[in-house]
């Protein structure tokens, strides 16, 4: 029995070591043969030697097999550096199997010599060394990215305030309609903040449907509460509202629009809004919302039912004058922007479908009836020029979706635009799409007559859209008047810094040449793109092969191939046929929680992410043999509209083209770029300049093999959610995709503090002080379908002990 032991372990481990080589050598080898680095394949040849000498019972196979592990060493530190990040593919897997080889059981029956037998503990040494050296400069890499570029700045005056409400409502999104999630108060410090413990918490009731999480369709509780007096106010993914108590979380009321969302890709409620209008008698207080099949709602603020006196019972459609719109087609994830006696919204479209889908328009409605005040069509001249009698609004322009920020002191509201579709072909767009799309337009409140627009992407075909309205704030300046800015954070990850007055730039862009080959047939792309020099650039640098990513040696391997295989050109690479990459995408690096601003200090926080896609663009007729679409004969057909397989399939019907767009993943799904996934950066308005970065989140909760159970390494996760800032000089995030609220340290970046979701904190939290005088920090717990968190449906509150 003893002999047969003796026999199976070496055995046993040749097998492994063998195997290990073989799957170098053909990844390695297919790596070469695809234009990439030789190493991998040298390894496979190391190794696989190293195995069959085990195989045969011989001391060289353990040697050799650590002569080549420290080739490899050589080689990835050569390549990568200390980035253990990096290194964690190349070299973590090669360790433990190394250790495994220098076990009693496997050394004995090979070796004889007792002082060969001590001299695999060196070995088994060099390998425990290799991996605590890749964990500890992971951590390292970790802190280094920690980077002060600047101190701190001090409180910085301007000629006014863009945020001067100082009260304890929280009406807006952003607090207040300048968006920037700034709150003054000041009880929670970064010295008590540790001692934050759950206050209440309120179970919504409205959870996930079957269903809801398939082929690309996502459930997500996103929703940022607004609290006016004691009350706080939210909505549900589908699309309940809710009225609770601020300080105890007592549900005062809860209206269910009872509405179709089966044919809803995207089940999200980001907010609702506030309006009070003391003039109306009868319903003065109201509650503004939307539902998912595109109607708008006017409820009472303090029962919850209709107000009869708004609309029709209390309802608007928002399809009046829109022509065709199938189901899901059209509905609004944002909240509208009351602001001056105007309700003004746009709305979310399937985008990516086909050419000719429903209006992005732009409408506003009197706050007190629900009447229609204006409107702003693109397809008009002038674009707010009233309809005449039959007339739709033209179809398959720019579309705002994302939440609205506002100057009611200068009667301007700021549209974030997306594109026409469809989104990743542009052959057809009309004169106004190509001047428009990707712009923030200011328009005036009451007429809704256009100011001004920037564009911030010429001919958009990468659905860079913007995803919200800028952050508005009031700089100082050197002769001490002071600048009226605003700042827009896109998905590229540029920064514009604006007058918003005027829409003209505070800090340089220029106009930088990109990629126009190849193309599609028939595109037409821009030769340049707006490139904002003068702010931080938090975009991802451009990929290299060597930083590809993967959990194993071979899932890395696997990316880097793909790499040599796929077409990359740099953020702008020109969608073409076949497979490209596509970094950033369309989720972006910031997408529709945009950032928050400290006027105090005149600092911006961002959170970002960093996930590169891939984009395939087929022949329409090829996705339809492959059964990812079906045949369509478009809008004046009568034909009900087809949906796409998965929610990833953009049909793109009216051109020759259908596109793809997923995630790059590793066969282990994890993402195929190097850690960090996700940071926070805090950035110096006046001096225009980073101040701190830091990775955000864990591997905690990431969802390799369908489990949420991996091991918490600091290496920044992705993120769907904003960040607040407290005046006392604190950073709250939920966000991350581990499932955990955070509390940062505004002026070094550190973590003060975190506690455990019960789902994933995919929503922007919001602060004030209830009525017990305690401040409490509030967030949506329900996940997020496209980041793969656990989805519940909580709303958590937290704030100091009372004493």
């Amino acid at each position: 029995m003893a002999s047969t032991s003796l026999r199976f372990w070496p055995t046993l481990s040749g097998l492994l070591v063998s195997l290990f080589g073989l799957a170098y050598l053909i990844l390695g080898g297919w790596l070469a043969f695809s234009g990439g680095t030789p190493w991998y394949l040298l390894f496979g040849i190391g190794f696989l030697i190293s195995g069959i000498q085990l195989l045969r019972r011989r001391s060289s196979g353990i040697w050799l097999y650590l002569i080549t592990f420290l080739i490899c060493v050589v080689w990835s530190l050569t390549e990568v550096g200390l980035d253990g990040w990096q290194l964690m593919p190349r070299l973590l897997a090669p360790a433990i199997l190394g250790i495994w080889l220098c076990m009693p059981w496997v050394v004995r029956p090979i070796i004889t010599a007792a002082a060969q037998r001590r001299s695999t503990l060196a070995a088994a040494l060099i390998y425990l060394l290799s991996i605590g050296g890749i964990l500890y400069s992971g951590w390292q890499v970790t802190d280094a990215r920690f980077v002060h570029h600047l101190p701190f700045p001090a409180v910085q005056s301007a000629q006014r305030s863009a945020t001067e409400d100082n009260g304890n409502d929280w009406k807006h999104y952003g607090r207040t309609a300048a968006g920037q999630r700034f709150s003054p108060l000041t009880q929670i410090t970064p010295q008590n903040v540790n001692e934050l413990k759950p206050a209440w918490r309120y179970d919504t009731g409205d959870v996930m449907r079957k269903g809801e999480d398939k082929a690309g369709r996502e459930f997500s509780f996103e929703v940022t509460p607004i609290k006016v007096g004691n009350s706080l106010y939210i909505c549900t993914p589908h699309r309940e509202v809710i009225a609770l108590d601020a300080t105890t979380g007592k549900q005062r009321w809860k209206f269910d629009p009872k509405s179709n969302t089966s044919a809803n890709e995207y089940l999200a409620c980001r907010g609702v809004a506030w309006s009070q209008v003391d003039s109306d008698a009868t319903c003065p207080q109201k509650i503004i919302t939307t539902t998912a099949d595109a109607r708008m709602v006017a409820l009472d603020a303090r029962t919850g039912r209709p107000c009869e006196s708004f609309g029709q019972h209390g309802y608007v459609s928002l399809t009046d004058h829109m022509g065709n719109v199938p189901p899901g087609f059209h509905y609004i994830t944002s909240q509208p922007m009351v602001m001056e006696g105007r309700i003004v919204l746009g709305g979310w479209i399937y985008d990516n479908q086909t050419t000719g889908e429903p209006s992005g328009v732009v409408r506003a409605y009197d706050e007190k009836t629900g009447e229609l005040s204006w409107a702003w069509d693109l397809g008009r001249n002038p674009a707010n020029a009233p309809l005449k009698a039959g007339e739709t609004y033209t179809r398959g322009t720019p579309n705002g979706w994302g939440t609205y920020t506002a100057d009611p002191k200068l009667g301007l509201i700021y549209i974030p635009l997306g594109n026409a579709t469809p989104d990743y072909y542009g052959a057809g767009r009309r004169t106004f799409d190509e001047e428009y799309s990707s712009s923030i337009v200011a328009l005036d409140i009451h007429s809704g007559e256009e100011k001004w627009h920037f564009q911030t992407v010429h001919h958009d075909v990468w659905d860079f859209d913007l995803p919200i309205g800028p952050t508005l704030v009031d700089l100082p300046t050197s002769d001490g008047k002071g600048v009226h800015a605003l700042v827009q954070t896109t998905k590229m990850g540029q920064l514009f810094l604006l007058d918003r007055r005027t829409g003209k730039p505070l800090a340089q862009v220029n106009e930088k040449s990109v990629p126009t080959s190849p193309s599609l047939p028939g595109e037409h792309l821009s030769p340049t793109q707006p490139d904002s020099v003068g702010m931080p650039n938090l975009a991802p640098p451009v990929l290299k092969a060597t930083d590809t990513w993967g959990a194993t040696p071979f899932d890395q391997l696997w990316c880097r191939i793909q790499f040599h295989r796929y077409r990359y050109q740099g953020n702008f690479t020109p969608p073409a046929a076949g497979t490209s990459i596509a970094y950033p995408a369309f989720d972006g690096v910031m997408d529709w929680y945009g950032a928050s601003i400290d006027p105090r200090h005149n600092v911006m926080i961002a959170n970002t992410s960093y996930i590169p896609f891939t984009m395939q663009m087929m022949k329409s007729d090829d996705a339809i043999k492959q059964g990812l679409m079906q045949k369509w004969a478009g809008w004046a057909s009568g034909q009900p509209y087809p949906k796409p397989k998965e929610f990833a399939v953009g049909p793109e019907y009216g051109t020759p083209w259908a596109a793809v767009v997923k995630p790059w993943l590793s066969l282990l799904g994890a993402p195929c770029s190097t850690p960090p996934w996700g940071k926070l950066y805090a950035i110096d308005l006046t001096s225009r300049k980073i101040i701190w970065e830091r990775p955000a989140g864990t591997t905690r909760d990431m969802n390799i093999f369908g489990t949420h159970t991996n091991a918490p390494l600091p290496t920044g996760i992705f993120m769907m959610g904003g960040n607040v800032i407290t005046q006392s000089g604190l950073i709250f995030m939920g966000a991350t995709a581990d499932n955990y609220l955070r509390a940062y340290d505004e002026a070094s970046g550190k973590e003060l503090w975190r506690t455990r979701l019960p789902a994933g904190g995919q929503a922007t939290p919001m602060t004030y002080q209830g009525e017990d005088g305690r401040q409490y920090v509030v967030i949506a717990a329900g996940g997020h379908g496209g980041l793969g968190t656990a989805s519940g449906d909580s709303v958590m509150a937290y704030a100091l002990p009372s004493h």
